[in-house]
């Protein structure tokens, strides 16, 4: 018995990491990816003396991870982004109206060290490619994602889902109809760099944290807008980004910023505000950048401190 409960740990681990990417890829939340993982191994570890081996282990505990994403995703209204969600701001005032945190996608910690597995169909774990997943019927975005992304066969796919393999073929056939129209619609996903700028990201925190806001300001493009998740406000062009840096000022200057990367690699920024209670800085936001032709196209400042953690990241770093 003993030896049985290691084998399956050690099966479930090495599935662990693609297994919460594909999760995520599903439900655009890192925490909900968590725990839709975490239980199926539990229904893995309760359902192991039913596993009979007329399917592959893997194709088992698929079949309970996606199972587990579809009940999610009948109880959920669809993620999305402020950008995705209304115009930018008629006025510029200080954010107020938040929206749940279920009504966002969040960005991701990297699921692997592997090299190998980063560079897996990285541009699939773009935020802006996230959202369009959501656009999908929530069997077609499985079957799009094992297909596209894992790339399954259709026969395996089949097996997981319970379906025919033609009806596979058939759902793939209309997520990738529903996911070129939207991609064709989506300025951001045809015109985002999948490399940004090191330098032009390097000179935005170097004006972060001096809080100089004509060098901030300079470095974003005509267009560029800047979104804040839970908040559904969001800032589009320079002059209105001056004026909300500018309104902003009293609660970000001091800030202090520390690199990770998110969502397949991508660099983003930590970002810690001065702490009313003591000497140190604490957890604000984690920024993501997307650049165009030598600018800051849209910054992303995704305010959730609980992100911190699942990224790794300190409770608070001293000034």
């Amino acid at each position: 018995m003993m030896n049985e409960t290691a084998l399956e740990l050690q099966l479930f681990d090495s599935l662990k990491p693609e297994l919460t990417s594909f999760c995520y890829r599903m439900l655009g939340s890192i925490d909900d990816a968590d725990d839709a993982v975490q239980d199926t191994f539990i229904r893995v570890w309760q359902r192991w003396d039913s596993f009979r081996q007329d399917s592959s282990y893997k194709t088992w505990v698929y079949r309970i991870a996606t199972n587990l994403c579809l009940d999610k995703l009948r109880q959920a209204k669809r993620r999305t982004r402020p950008v995705d969600l209304s115009g930018p701001a008629a006025a510029i005032i200080e954010p107020r109206e938040t929206l749940p945190d279920s009504s966002w996608i969040w960005p991701a910690p990297d699921f692997t060290d592997s090299p190998e597995d980063i560079l897996i169909r990285k541009d699939t774990l773009q935020l802006c490619f996230i959202t369009l997943l959501q656009l999908l019927p929530p069997r077609q975005r499985a079957v799009l994602i094992l297909k596209d992304v894992f790339e399954w066969s259709s026969k395996q796919i089949a097996e997981t889902l319970g379906m025919s393999p033609a009806a596979v073929n058939s759902a793939l056939q209309r997520a990738r109809q529903t996911m070129e129209q939207a991609k064709l619609r989506s300025d951001e996903f045809s015109m985002t760099e999948a490399e940004p700028d090191r330098e032009l990201l390097s000179r935005y925190v170097e004006a972060f944290e001096q809080f100089d806001i004509q060098a901030l300001v300079a470095l974003f493009h005509e267009e560029g807008r800047m979104s804040m998740p839970p908040f559904a406000m969001w800032v589009r062009g320079k002059d209105d980004l001056f004026k909300f840096f500018t309104l902003t000022r009293w609660h970000c200057d001091g800030s202090r910023f520390l690199p990770v990367t998110a969502n397949g690699g991508y660099p983003a920024y930590a970002q810690y505000v001065p702490s009313s209670e003591g000497p140190y800085l604490v957890p604000w936001g984690i920024h993501i950048l997307e650049t165009r032709n030598g600018k800051v196209y849209h910054v992303q400042n995704f305010i959730n401190s609980s992100l911190f953690s699942r990224f790794g990241l300190p409770e608070r770093i001293h000034r």
